[in-house]
Formats: C-alpha cells, structure tokens, sequence
C-alpha cells in the first residue's frame, strides 16, 4: 500500500513582480548590500547623523553659511594631511613628523617673504621642494636602510619643531603678501550677473554632481562586466541621491556665502587625483599590496622600496602644502604652529576605514573621517563645550571607529 504525498510549493513570484516575495527579495538585497559595504559607508552615515545632532543642538548656527565656509578654511590643512597620511598608513607605515614639518614649512616660507621680500609664487614653489626633500630623506631611511617609520618620523618630528624655533627665533613672523594670503583665506572671484548667489561656485557644484553621478555609473557597469558584486539598483540609486543632494546642499550653503574657498578648489583636485591614483593606477594598486601582504607583493614583483620611498616623498609635498595653507590661515608663522596636526590626520584615517595592519583605506574615507573630526570641533565649539571634554570625545570616536574595524575584520573571517 503506497500513499502519494504532493508537496505543495508557494508560486513563484512573476518576475519583476511587486509582490510580497519580490518586495521581500529587494528587501533582502538591500541589507546585504549594506552589510557587505558597512566598512565604506558606515562612517559616512555617521557624518550625517553628527551634522543632523549638531543641527538640531546649534538650533540651524552648524549650517548658517557662514560657518560652514569657516569649517571648510579651518579644517583644509588636516584634510590635505590626512589625504598623505592614509596613502602612509595603508602602505603600512605610520608618519609622526607631519605636524612639525608644517611648522617648519610656514617658517621658511615666512623667512624668505617676510624677511628676504621674496615673490610669494617663487617662494611657494621653493616651500614645496623643501617638504619633498624632508620627505626624501626620512622614505630613504625606511626604505632602503631599514629603520622603522616610527623611529625616524618621531625623530623627525623632534628635528623639524627645533629647526622652526631656529628660524623664527622663537617669535612670531607676518604678515605675507597678498597673494599667499589667498591660499588660505580667499575665495573664487565673482562672474556673470549679480544674483542671490555666487555664480562660479553654482557652476562649479553643478559640474562636480554631473562627473559623480557620471562616475558612479561608469564604476558599477565596469564592475558588472567584471561580475562583481555590485549594490542593487534601488540602492544604488539612492546613493547617488544622496550624493546629489549633498553636493547641491553644500554648494548652495556656499554660493550665498562668499562662495567657493581658494582651498576648497585645491582640496577638491587633489581628492579627484589621488583617487584615482588609488583605484586606477599602477602605484596605487602597489602601496595596497605592500600593505596587505609585503611577501606576497615582493615575489609578485612590486618594487617595496622604492613605493615606501615615493610615499614618503609625497607626505613631505602635502605636508608642506599644509604647512602654506595654515600659515596663510593665520596670516603668521608661529613656532607653535602645527601642534597635535600628525594626530588629527593620524585620527582621519582610522576613523575613515584605515585598517592598522595596513591594505586597506581609501582616500574619500580620510576626507570622511577628517570632516568627522572637523564638525564634532565645529558643533562643539559652537555649543561652548570645553576643550577638556572635546578631547575625551574626540578620543572616544577614534576608539569607536577603530573597534569597528577590528569588530568587522573578525566578523569576515568568521
């Protein structure tokens, strides 16, 4: 005696069906999406929610636009470090000296303006080289004799502190000439007809949405030809909104102010061009693989030695840019110029996703992380928060930021 049993199977969803099925599907979809992808936005979601908090506590004062032009001008010289600092950190190393180089910077530029009357683009081009040549030698004793980046960059940042308080004899230098004044404190010259806005700075932001919006598209058909994982397309279309709106929300908080900052421009180009570096060029790819896995990359071919070194070289030119940038800031030298810089980008790159044994890390995330750092300053200052507490929170989100990325390096290995 046999007995037929029909197991009864649920239809099917049609396909692109909005039924319960398809809609739980899409559902399912996008939380994975977000789960495989938490590591690159969940800082950035983070950043919302801080300038959201720092909105409603400041009632609206965080997003007057006057104060976000001053929070671009007074936190571009961390993010122009922090840029060098994550290409150190994923390459393995780390970089102690780049606040005294700064200092040091600032004070030769000083010197050679102040002092010597020299033209400030000359000068400019001759505070440059003296930040590759400091970042020269320290990659030469790195790389190629072998002492740990630690050792010699804390050796730096002792050598480099002195030798500013050498030249300006521990006095304060100023002021510069106008022009280099600009890099720190001035802002794109108006255009066009007189409106409500600042019409380069409009322009400007509509270009900037166009190319991200162009590139996000272009970056997620490349990868579907590779087969790679890639967010769905209600997600995805949702970043780009929200990368959209962003871009639109800062642009129009700028144009009604005085416009787009000289620096802001600067900062702007460097992001585009070392991103690229990162994810497309050859250099970029070796400083990932030196930092994930130095044998492996060494029989593979990469040259360890001499990417330790170029990285050095480059943390040297930024740093010196930096050091232009603060002391137009200031419209001064100061021998105390530069003080804690090395871990405020040290900082923005972890709390950016810098993983501490190297290999990972991306440039849009140290920018991410210094901004992080730059509105919790921002917001509470604004709401007259002592500098005791600003530091015991400021330590508190790096701690934050860096158990995150141990908790989900072990949560991927499981």
């Amino acid at each position: 005696m046999s007995t037929d049993v029909t197991a009864k199977t649920p239809a099917p969803a049609p396909p692109g069906g909005s039924g319960p099925a398809a809609d739980g599907g899409l559902l399912r979809l996008m939380l994975d999406g977000l789960r495989r992808n938490m590591r690159q936005y969940g800082m950035l979601l983070a950043l919302g929610l801080i300038v959201v908090l720092f909105a409603v506590w400041t009632d609206g004062d965080l997003l007057l636009p006057r104060n976000v032009s001053n929070l671009v001008l007074q936190n571009s010289y961390i993010l122009i470090l922090a840029i060098g600092m994550m290409l150190v950190i994923i390459a393995g190393h780390i970089d102690l000296s780049v606040g005294s180089l700064t200092a040091f910077v600032g004070a030769f530029a000083a010197v050679l303006t102040v002092q010597h009357g020299m033209t400030w683009p000359l000068a400019v081009v001759l505070c440059l080289l003296v930040g590759a040549v400091a970042g020269s030698v320290q990659g030469f004793l790195i790389a190629y004799l072998g002492i740990p980046s630690f050792i010699v960059t804390l050796a730096g940042m002792l050598l480099f502190r002195g030798l500013t308080e050498i030249l300006l004899k521990g006095q304060t230098l100023g002021p510069f000439p106008d022009g280099l004044q600009n890099l720190g404190n001035g802002f794109l010259p108006e255009v066009g007809p007189t409106t409500n806005y600042h019409n380069l700075t409009l322009l400007l932001g509509l270009v900037l949405m166009a190319a991200v919006v162009w590139q996000e598209v272009r970056d997620r058909r490349r990868q579907q030809e590779f087969s790679l994982d890639v967010l769905p397309g209600r997600l995805f279309a949702l970043k780009l909104v929200a990368l959209v709106s962003a871009i639109l929300t800062l642009t129009l908080l700028l144009a009604s102010y005085k416009g787009a900052p000289v620096v802001l421009i600067i900062l702007g180009a460097l992001v585009v061009g070392y991103g690229y570096v990162m994810r497309n060029a050859v250099f970029g790819r070796h400083i990932y693989a030196i930092g994930g896995n130095l044998p492996a990359a060494k029989l593979s071919g990469v040259k360890d030695k001499r990417v330790t070194f170029q990285v050095f070289l480059n943390m040297g030119v930024l740093a010196a840019l930096a050091g232009l940038v603060v002391a137009a800031r200031l419209n001064a030298a100061s021998p105390k110029a530069g003080v804690n810089f090395e871990l405020e980008a040290i900082a923005s790159s972890f709390i950016g996703g810098a993983s501490m044994s190297g290999g990972v890390g991306t440039v849009l995330g140290a920018i991410i992380g210094g901004l992080v750092l730059g509105v919790l300053n921002n917001g509470m200052n604004l709401l007259s928060v002592g500098t005791d507490w600003q530091q015991v929170i400021k330590g508190l989100a790096l701690l934050v930021a860096v158990g995150f990325d141990v908790w989900n390096k072990r949560k991927s290995g499981a």
